[in-house]
């Protein structure tokens, strides 16, 4: 299969440069990047995909059973670093994606040689000494209304998600790209989504890792951002002056700057 048309990979920047791998979320697509693309390309190779599922990525690829949890998205990520032959890149994943991250690292170390975590959440559910930001029983609801209604689900749960009230389109546009996802696929997303549990997975980074976090993100709590921090030793932890889950879309110049620094301090 070609991994790149399956995922609709797209390249931008400098071919010379060190390759910056922007990952987006659930339902999401890589256009959610546009915004963070612009000031990459100059000095990095900016290299953009779509999870099967997503965007325009091959709806004919999907698998329930590969991507019925967060290894299969992984696989799919080494693939497309394979395809490109891609070494020592910069992954960057916002929300379930900074964990698939931290699994591709782990299975093809040569790829990515370092990871920017973009309002990470390794688990969402509540547990004995842990703060997700959910009960089970909150996800069991989310997860039941996502399947019996997508399309109502995407209209009450966007505006919560993206935050930033007084911004309304911001929602609206997290909104159709969450309607624009085929609502069987996004279920099995969603279920790998919610579901996981990669606290174990933090322990084995190895590579420099920047941890961006909101100050207030009702998907990732900043008890959460503490954990991944503490978890990865080396980590950087960065607090945006930022609401919502999304700063790469709602304070893009926050966001793009934390980004490029760090990326300079690889060099």
């Amino acid at each position: 299969m070609d991994v790149t048309r399956r995922n609709n990979v797209t390249t931008t920047g400098n071919p010379r440069e060190r390759a910056v791998v922007l990952a987006h979320g659930f339902g999401c697509d890589q256009n959610m990047w546009r915004l963070t693309s612009p000031a990459l390309v100059e000095d990095y190779r900016v290299v953009l995909f779509d999870y099967v599922g997503s965007g325009r990525s091959d709806p004919s690829a999907f698998v329930e059973d590969r991507y019925a949890s967060l290894d299969g998205y992984a696989r799919d990520v080494v693939e497309v670093c394979e395809a490109l032959d891609l070494r020592d890149a910069v992954f960057v994943g916002h929300s379930v994606s900074a964990m698939i991250g931290v699994l591709a690292a782990g299975v093809a170390p040569e790829r990515i040689g370092a990871l920017v975590m973009v309002a990470p959440s390794p688990r969402y559910i509540d547990d004995d000494g842990y703060r997700g930001g959910f009960s089970a029983e909150d996800i069991d609801e989310l997860l039941a209304s996502l399947e019996s209604n997508y399309l109502g689900w995407s209209a009450a749960m966007a505006p919560v998600i993206m935050g930033n009230a007084e911004r309304p389109e911001l929602g609206e546009e997290l909104k159709n790209s969450f309607c624009a996802t085929d609502p069987d696929m996004a279920r099995v997303f969603a279920r790998a989504t919610f579901l996981s549990d990669s606290r174990d997975d933090l322990k084995s980074v190895k590579v420099p890792t920047l941890v961006l976090e909101c100050t207030q993100d009702v998907i990732a709590p900043r008890e959460v951002g503490a954990f991944v921090h503490r978890a990865i030793p080396g980590s950087t932890l960065i607090t945006l002056d930022s609401t919502g889950h999304c700063p790469h879309l709602s304070a893009p110049e926050a966001t793009n700057e934390a980004i490029t620094a760090f990326l300079a301090s690889l060099r």
